[in-house]
């Protein structure tokens, strides 16, 4: 269940948010006039989250590689990579 506090919480109890944010690695949802407004996190979790982004970017674009045929045989590519390493 999400954690939601309104901005007087926040104004008035940051350290408190601070420590929950850090201490779970969860988000705390702010409201401002009963409406959703902000979503607050730690550094590591929103630092986790932009991680996963990236990956999942890449993972897409891994994908449209395969579907379109923009692809090279492993061995090829090993090949390939022990030349430049100097091993072959």
């Amino acid at each position: 269940m999400p954690k939601i506090q309104s901005s007087t919480d926040l104004r008035n109890n940051y350290n408190e948010i601070s420590n929950f944010c850090n201490e779970t690695n969860s988000p705390v949802f702010i409201t401002k006039n009963g409406r959703g407004d902000l979503a607050v996190m730690s550094i590591e979790a929103y630092e986790m989250l932009v991680r996963k982004h990236e990956l999942y970017t890449l993972l897409e674009k891994s994908e449209l590689d395969v579907v379109s045929g923009r692809t090279e045989a492993l061995k090829d590519v090993m090949k390939e990579l022990r030349n430049e390493l100097g091993y072959e």
